[in-house]
């Protein structure tokens, strides 16, 4: 969006980083998505935030609901982190 003051987003502009962010959601497997969606709907039952941020913006990707793009970003950075250890 032009007119954004530099190093700031517009109003309704979406941060770049988070198309990177979904493409890379889009290529883990169906039975991936699930498994992660599984993991969090269990570990937001013992109250934890991440877990229920992460699962209710999970079901939104996977209906192609919208997702604000920091939802998105720390989605994406959540899964890749769990999948790296």
């Amino acid at each position: 969006m032009k007119g954004a003051e530099a190093g700031t987003l517009g109003i309704g502009e979406h941060h770049p980083a988070a198309d990177s962010a979904m493409a890379y959601l889009r290529s883990l497997s169906a039975e991936t998505l699930l498994l992660y969606q599984q993991t969090f709907a269990s570990l937001s039952l013992s109250g934890n935030r991440l877990a229920e941020l992460c699962g209710e913006t999970l079901r939104r990707v996977m209906a192609g609901e919208p997702v604000s793009d920091r939802y998105l970003l720390g989605l994406a950075w959540t899964i890749r982190e769990m999948s790296a250890r």
